[in-house]
């Protein structure tokens, strides 16, 4: 029995981000800000907060899930 992808799937992006953008995530940092900076990229993302300079590392797929867009 061939593998059959679930609906949508196919459709599914990643969303695409390089090391030192600036951007937006769904929950506010304690310190008030929402935008963080990439400071390393890799299984693992490390970013740092823009408000106030905290360094946060978390799993690729909870980063993605958690970013809401790129900042211009």
């Amino acid at each position: 029995m061939p593998f059959r992808r679930g609906a949508g799937e196919d459709r599914l992006e990643r969303k695409q981000f390089n090391l030192g953008d600036i951007v937006r995530m769904k929950k506010q940092h304690p310190c008030g800000s929402y935008t963080w900076q990439v400071i390393r990229m890799g299984a693992d993302i490390k970013i740092k907060c823009q408000g106030c300079g905290r360094i946060v590392m978390l799993p690729r797929l909870q980063f993605e899930k958690r970013m809401l867009r790129i900042e211009p």
